[in-house]
């Protein structure tokens, strides 16, 4: 049997943890599936006192990660600490210029200086594998790096962050506020006690930007990303989108057009009977789009020590069975100096319309009003409804709920702003992208 295979992981939180646990418990099977055994040699993590249920005697121990990288007697830096700078920035480049294979869970740093990272990977020989960066344990990184060879995708989407999916599932089973249901994700530990992150959709920003660039052969472009959040979804969209046959999900969708790459984090309604809308609590779901195979969907735990663990694991387990001096698949698909300029789409019709919710004083002329002002920027409206006074509070307001056929988003942004300037709007419009199947485009 080779010789062992020898891992360094620095950040021992929930996944560092199981991470360990997992290649402790398992060591006889996985020496047998990878051809060599993997041992843990050494550590790093911020208080070497804590428990963490896990056995480290005879594993040495590093207070500074950046040390473990650098003197650490190891063949694989794992890199579970998180955020694009400080620490995990400097000691995974340490790492990868000392010639060592790279494991990373980090989409925050791979978002802002993967294509960097990927350089100096390429330029040692060494492997970075990032699967649990992506969807937990979904492992959509190899579907696109290597399963999907020789497909031309064309859209790439999906549910990313478990956070968000919990929030909106909760409100809709159980009629709870946004806030409501934000307190408990926090209370079970699906949430930060500051969740800003997660539900701004900065989390899924960075997922979509790796995965655009593995799909699309582009340099990352995180900054280049539309980015609405969910804190704005109320109970009365929630409610409005069961009415109208859909659900309200945080989707991450990037796509290939004439004019460029489209990226955006929204939002979205999708139908009732769609398989994504089926996608409940921190489930993660990523569909991709491609020539030859079609749609592919793939659905799992997005989040978690062991859902994450398992990842980290397989992608230790791919560099346990590489020969040395083999071909390397390139770290983000394409080589790095391959990788094109990223080229941003011009602005398009959206082919699922919009839904657009606006409170407004219960006065004559407004519902013709808004009427106007939509067909004044060219919009078609498939419905429009205006709600009954029972539904609302205080009664001198009324709802009225509009859905558009396919329309500009530039439009839609003009109509709700002159609607806005006419002084009859009470609080802010809701604006929700709604996204059909393809059949029914």
């Amino acid at each position: 049997m080779a010789d062992a295979l020898k891992i360094g992981i620095a950040g021992l939180g929930t996944v560092g943890a199981s991470l360990v646990r997992i290649i402790q418990q398992k060591s006889n099977e996985l020496a047998v599936t990878c051809g060599r055994p993997i041992i843990i040699t050494a550590v790093s993590a911020r208080d070497k006192t804590r428990d963490r249920g896990v056995d480290l005697s005879g594993v040495t121990w590093f207070d500074r990660p950046e040390d473990l990288a650098e003197k650490g007697d190891i063949d694989v830096f794992v890199e579970l600490m998180g955020g694009a700078e400080g620490a995990a920035n400097v000691s995974v480049r340490t790492a990868l210029q000392r010639g060592l294979h790279v494991v990373t869970a980090n989409k925050a740093l791979l978002a802002y200086h993967g294509v960097e990272l990927a350089t100096i990977a390429e330029e040692k020989g060494s492997l970075l594998n990032f699967e649990a960066a992506v969807a937990g344990g979904i492992p959509v990184i190899k579907a696109l790096r290597e399963s999907l060879t020789g497909n031309a995708v064309s859209r790439i989407y999906g549910i990313m962050n478990g956070t968000c999916n919990y929030i909106l599932t909760k409100m809709e089973k159980e009629g709870l506020s946004f806030a409501e249901c934000l307190k408990e994700a926090q209370r079970l530990g699906y949430a930060e006690a500051d969740p800003a992150f997660d539900i701004e959709g900065n989390d899924t920003a960075h997922k979509l930007a790796i995965l655009t660039t593995l799909a699309f052969g582009n340099r990352i472009a995180a900054d280049d990303i539309y980015l609405e959040g969910i804190t704005n979804i109320s109970i009365e969209d929630i409610h409005a989108a069961a009415e109208l046959g859909y659900r309200i999900k945080l989707l991450g969708v990037a796509q290939r057009t004439d004019t460029g790459i489209e990226q955006r984090v929204h939002p979205t309604m999708v139908p009732v009977d769609s398989v994504i809308a089926q996608v409940d609590g921190v489930t993660n779901a990523v569909a991709i789009e491609s020539d030859v195979l079609g749609e592919l969907l793939m659905v799992g735990p997005g989040a978690g020590g062991n859902a994450t663990a398992s990842s980290v694991l397989g992608d230790i387990a791919d560099i346990a069975k590489s020969q040395p001096g083999a071909q390397r698949v390139p770290v983000l698909g394409h080589p790095a100096a391959a990788l094109e300029p990223y080229r941003k789409a011009q602005m398009q019709s959206h082919e699922g319309g919009y839904f657009i919710r606006l409170t407004v004083l219960d006065r004559t002329g407004v519902f013709a009003s808004v009427a106007t002002r939509m067909a004044e920027n060219h919009i078609s409206l498939e419905s429009i409804v205006q709600r009954s006074k029972q539904h609302l509070a205080p009664s001198h307001h009324q709802t009225i709920i509009l859905v558009t056929h396919a329309t500009m988003e530039e439009s839609v942004r003009k109509a709700v702003a002159s609607i806005k300037s006419e002084g009859y709007l009470f609080g802010e419009p809701q604006v929700i992208r709604i996204e059909r199947p393809k059949e029914e485009g």
